[in-house]
């Protein structure tokens, strides 16, 4: 067992910032925080306790907010996990910098590592900032390392501009592209960033951003360095779940803890857990991952990249493609879903279609915050948050986001986001006229 990871003697401690409202996440999150949503069968929070562990860092303070009770529930103390885990709450969502002072008895005075609970990296790139650290602790100017990202979209992050081998300056979605390094939210920080924060005024968000907050440190004289990430996910928005999904799974390893009918073509790589069963006619490819007490098929076909939760039904000629189905959602027969993410406790109605290429072929747009943008992606189907109902021979439209606790009436076809609690349906218009059918001619 590989022992803690540690820095001038001292065991390194972790702060995960979990405290955030995930806005641009709905409408998944209006029922629970995103650090819970599932990427390859697991809660993005798993994942980053996962990196972690493996890096050698078994003592965690988890930063707390919307959400904590759910979050407090599943991991406890942490000791299923193999950690050693404390909750702090950020009692108002005054920012990243207020976030990461909370921790500051937590830390003790000494380095520590600092990770958003919404992204993934790969374990080799954590490691790598730990290396760094080992590279340049012993520099006097020593203020901290941030991982860093290249991105096609540097308007939309925080971009890190260097000098030398230090960042010199850190800019908020700048208006003027002049470099495409962004801040991924994983840092090694010297306990000096406690002060910066003290200073730290708040932005004209109203915030108080830890980016400002090292921004002070480097014009103080102290040094921020980088180090590259290999593969990096912000789960910000509804379709990175998708893609994070998507690449975690490309570990997946094949085990079948369930039951497999006779008739029924399970390929390699794809992971079935204790109590379900595949009916005889599924055929299920790899990388998918389906959880406990399912049940699949028959004549079904579950495609690559697919995440399904725990007591799942999906049914007889059902095709899902590249999607995540959560926990005791049922997928009634002959419906498609493609490229999209269903809630818990949904009800598809058979013969729902979802939608997930334009005729155009164009990339696909989603309302975030209430404006249009651009996934990036050709193919996206529909995002559907919890308790969510379709009645038979729906439709549902590419980008369309369905809030929680909605119903969608039978033969609707749905181009716009639904809100929750919301029911939409269509009245056909019914004409009657007198009708005699006329007999068949006999040679």
């Amino acid at each position: 067992m590989r022992g803690p990871k540690l820095i001038d003697g001292v065991e390194v401690k972790a702060v995960v910032l979990a405290a955030g409202l995930g806005k641009r996440m709905r409408p998944l999150t209006f029922t629970k925080p995103k650090f819970l949503l599932p990427v390859a069968g697991k809660p993005a929070l798993d994942h980053v306790f996962t990196l972690l562990k493996n890096a050698g860092i078994n003592k965690i303070a988890i930063v707390v907010g919307f959400g904590r009770e759910q979050i407090m529930d599943r991991y406890g103390d942490g000791s299923k996990l193999g950690l050693k885990l404390e909750y702090l709450r950020q009692k108002e969502l005054l920012g990243t910098a207020n976030a990461v002072s909370v921790a500051e008895n937590f830390v003790g005075g000494e380095r520590f590592v600092v990770m958003n609970g919404d992204i993934l990296v790969d374990q080799e790139s954590l490691n790598m900032i730990l290396r760094r650290h080992e590279e340049f602790s012993s520099n006097r100017d020593f203020g901290g390392i941030m991982g860093t990202i290249e991105v096609d979209e540097p308007e939309q992050f925080g971009i890190v501009f260097m000098k030398g081998r230090k960042v010199s300056e850190i800019v908020e979605k700048p208006r003027r592209i002049k470099s495409r390094l962004a801040n991924a939210g994983i840092y090694l920080f010297d306990s000096a960033i406690f002060d910066a924060i003290r200073k730290t005024k708040r932005s004209k968000r109203g915030e108080y951003e830890l980016t400002v907050s090292m921004q002070i440190l480097i014009n103080k004289g102290k040094a921020i360095y980088t180090s590259p990430l290999n593969l990096w996910a912000d789960i910000g928005r509804p379709w990175d779940l998708l893609v994070a999904n998507e690449y975690f799974l490309q570990g997946q390893r094949g085990e079948i803890h369930g039951k497999v009918e006779v008739g029924a073509n399970v390929e390699d790589r794809v992971y079935v857990g204790e109590g379900s069963i595949i009916r005889s006619g599924s055929y299920i490819r790899g990388p998918t991952y389906i959880g406990k007490d399912c049940d699949i098929g028959p004549n079904c076909f579950i495609r690559p990249s697919t995440g399904i939760g725990n007591k799942v039904r999906i049914g007889n000629a059902v095709e899902v493609k590249n999607s995540i189905i959560m926990d005791n959602t049922n997928i009634g027969h002959l419906s498609y879903v493609g490229d999209s993410v269903i809630g818990s406790n949904c009800n598809l109605g058979a013969g729902t279609t979802i939608a997930n290429l334009r005729l155009d072929e164009k990339p696909i747009k989603m309302k975030i915050g209430g404006k249009a943008i651009s996934s990036g992606r050709r193919k996206l189907g529909t995002i559907i948050a919890d308790n969510v109902k379709t009645g038979i021979n729906c439709t549902i439209n590419v980008g369309v986001k369905i809030g929680p606790n909605s119903a969608i009436g039978p033969g609707a076809v749905v181009y716009k986001d639904v809100p929750p609690n919301l029911m939409v349906f269509v009245e056909p218009v019914v004409r009657k006229k007198k009708w005699k059918p006329q007999r068949p001619q006999h040679d």
